[in-house]
C-alpha cells in the first residue's frame, strides 16, 4: 500500500538558513507537507510533515532528480518557494568575476531551474504557485551589492514574465520582498548598522522571521493573484 497523498505539498529551497527554517516551520504548522531542500548546513530532522533533502539549485540534473523524487513520494507539487540565496558583497571595481557569477547562479539561475522543474507537474495539474523570495535591493539597488541587487531584480523580471506564460494553466507566480532580516546573511553587520537599516523603515524597525513566514504561507494559498510583488516591511521606494 503506497503512502497517503497529502492535500498540499510545498518545496522550500534554502531551508537551512534563517528564513528557510522559519518558512519550513510556518508551512508545517499549517498542515502542509514540506520538502525542506538545501545544499549545505544542518537539515531539519524528518518528521511526519517535513522531508529534508539535499539540493544544489545550480545543478540542473540534481534539480531534476529531486523534483522527480518529490513527485514519486507525494504525487504532486502545489507550491515552490525559491528561497535559496547568497551574498558576496564588494564594490564593482573590486568585485571578482567569480563573486558576480556565483551570486547570479544561486539567486537567479537556481530559481529558474527549480521553476522550470516545478512547471511540469503544476501545468499538468492545472494548479500551482511559485513564490520567489526577492529583495527591496532589487528595486532600488545597493552600493556594494551590485551582484545581489542584480540577481534580485532579475527575480522580479522572472516573476512577471513567467506569470504571463503560465497563467492560462492556473499557475500563479509572485515575488515576496521580505525586508531586512536578522539572518546569517547580515551576520557581520554591527548593531549601529542594523539600527541604521531599521531607521530607513517608516515604522522604525526591522521585520521578523515569523511574520514573514506567516505572510508567505498566506500568499501561497492565494488563487486569484499572480505577477505581483509583496513587500513586507515599511520602506517606501520612490515612484518612477
Amino acid at each position: 500500500m503506497g503512502p497517503s497523498v497529502p492535500s498540499r505539498v510545498v518545496l522550500v529551497t534554502g531551508a537551512a538558513g534563517g528564513l528557510g527554517q522559519a518558512l519550513v516551520s510556518g508551512f508545517a504548522s499549517e498542515g502542509w507537507q514540506v520538502v525542506a531542500a538545501c545544499r549545505a548546513g544542518p537539515l531539519p530532522g524528518p518528521t511526519a510533515s517535513v522531508w529534508p533533502v539535499k539540493l544544489d539549485v545550480t545543478d540542473k540534473p540534481e534539480v531534476g532528480e529531486v523534483f522527480d523524487a518529490v513527485l514519486a513520494r507525494f504525487g504532486r507539487l502545489d507550491v515552490l518557494v525559491n528561497n535559496a540565496g547568497i551574498a558576496a558583497d564588494s564594490l564593482v571595481a573590486q568585485m571578482t568575476g567569480d563573486a558576480w557569477q556565483r551570486v547570479l547562479d544561486v539567486n537567479l539561475k537556481g530559481a529558474f531551474l527549480c521553476s522550470q522543474a516545478a512547471l511540469r507537474p503544476m501545468c499538468r495539474q492545472r494548479d500551482g504557485h511559485i513564490l520567489n523570495i526577492a529583495s527591496f535591493g532589487g528595486r532600488v539597488g545597493r552600493a556594494g551589492q551590485a551582484n545581489y541587487a542584480s540577481s534580485k531584480a532579475g527575480l522580479l523580471g522572472l516573476t512577471q514574465s513567467l506569470a504571463k506564460e503560465v497563467g492560462s494553466r492556473d499557475v500563479r507566480v509572485n515575488a515576496v520582498l521580505p525586508g531586512f532580516l536578522r539572518t546569517k546573511l547580515v551576520g557581520e553587520l554591527t548593531e549601529a548598522q542594523l539600527d541604521s537599516h531599521a531607521a530607513s523603515n517608516a515604522l522604525g524597525r526591522l521585520n521578523e522571521l515569523d511574520e514573514v513566514a506567516r505572510a508567505v504561507v498566506f500568499i501561497a494559498g492565494l488563487r486569484n493573484v499572480s505577477g505581483q510583488f509583496f513587500q513586507l516591511d515599511s520602506r517606501i521606494a520612490p515612484w518612477t
